[in-house]
């Protein structure tokens, strides 16, 4: 089948043409509806008048309410110019100075408007999906710990104490308001904040592997949990 060339569908001309070609028929292509339709409607600006052009009209009812059952949503309204369409908009509807252009024509063939999605394009899409949930980056919770931490001695400098616990640095570890908090025998321990992202931070590890080993171990002789909350 030879390909029609539709022109100037904004202008008069042009529907006389679409109503002289649609005399007789219902589609463009054959009797049911194709792209071809989807192509020559898109290009149409608005219904053509039922009393000058019959036919164009009812096949553009046709169109429309197919495209209804297609795209279910609801439609805000828009309004299209009635001004001569641009080279990029002629680009899009396949036409560009009254000539097809086949390269269109060949993207097109790929788009199937009203054909039901294959099983593998289902495959494809929860694919993408499932990459996309992975490399999502989850956001991470935050707990408030309150810690006390306790000298060897009634001897031991607790202005240097809390200095080498605040001198750990992790990423995801942020120290808080601290005070000292008399414990009996002239001995007091350093009761301190701090806020953790649970990801990130292990109050076990911090304790073990970074509070109590040297050279902070010369001061703190042990680390107690008083609290710990979610934020």
């Amino acid at each position: 089948m030879a390909v029609i060339t539709f022109s100037d569908l904004h202008t008069e001309a042009g529907l006389r043409f679409l109503e002289s070609f649609l005399s007789g028929k219902t589609y463009i292509s054959g009797n049911q509806i194709t792209k071809d339709d989807v192509k020559v409607y898109a290009a149409v600006l608005e219904k053509p008048n039922a009393d000058l052009y019959p036919s164009a009209s009812k096949w553009y009812d046709c169109v429309a309410s197919k495209l209804a059952t297609s795209f279910p949503g609801k439609a805000a309204g828009v309004r299209i110019s009635s001004q001569a369409p641009s080279a990029e908009a002629a680009l899009v509807n396949g036409v560009t100075n009254g000539v097809a252009k086949e390269d269109a024509a060949d993207e097109d063939d790929d788009l199937d408007l009203f054909g039901d999605e294959t099983e593998e394009e289902k495959k494809a899409a929860e694919a993408r999906d499932q990459a996309k949930a992975s490399t999502k980056k989850k956001e991470s919770g935050k707990s408030s710990v309150l810690m006390d931490v306790k000298p060897w001695d009634d001897e031991t400098d607790m202005k240097k104490l809390e200095e080498a616990v605040r001198s750990v640095e992790m990423e995801g570890l942020l120290w808080g308001a601290s005070k000292l908090v008399p414990v009996g025998y002239g001995i007091k321990k350093l009761t301190i904040m701090m806020t953790i992202v649970d990801d990130l931070v292990s109050v076990d590890t911090l304790i073990e592997e970074r509070l109590t080993v040297e050279p902070i171990n010369e001061y703190v002789q042990s680390c107690d949990i008083v609290a710990f909350n979610k934020i």
